[in-house]
């Protein structure tokens, strides 16, 4: 399967602007619906993925994998999961810290393209040959 690099971009800028939102309000409950959009683009298709297909009509120029951004989908929701979970627990420095986290790597894949889900995706598949035979066949 592959995936449009806009696309993915286009929601990390979304996923930017949440947690930065997030960041400033102090408020936990966009946090609950990022987890949400995580889960949906984990288990199904991205709610982002597909605003941008009804926005963008074009086709790209070149695809990627789709499997690095779809483990990222997976793991997002361990950090959307832990901002909320600080906050209702009062654990001030563990719902900034996981925001922050998170809006640092939207940033870096809206800003540059770069993410460090997938770069950890890429290493999880090279240190792990066997998985890689289980995943290509």
């Amino acid at each position: 399967m592959r995936a449009d690099p806009r696309a993915l971009r286009f929601g990390a800028a979304i996923t930017t602007l949440v947690l930065a939102l997030v960041l400033v309000t102090g408020s936990a409950w966009p946090l609950a619906a990022l987890a949400a959009v995580f889960a949906l683009g984990f288990a199904w298709r991205s709610p982002d993925s597909m605003l941008f297909k009804a926005l963008v009509t074009s086709a790209p120029k070149e695809t990627e994998d789709a499997r690095p951004p779809r483990f990222t989908q997976g793991v997002g929701p361990v950090l959307a999961v832990a901002g909320p979970a600080g906050h209702l627990a009062r654990i001030t420095p563990v719902a900034l810290a996981a925001s922050a986290l998170a809006l640092l790597a939207a940033f870096l894949n809206a800003a540059i393209g770069s993410f460090p889900g997938c770069a950890t995706y890429l290493l999880i598949r090279r240190l792990l040959p066997a998985a890689n035979m289980e995943v290509s066949q």
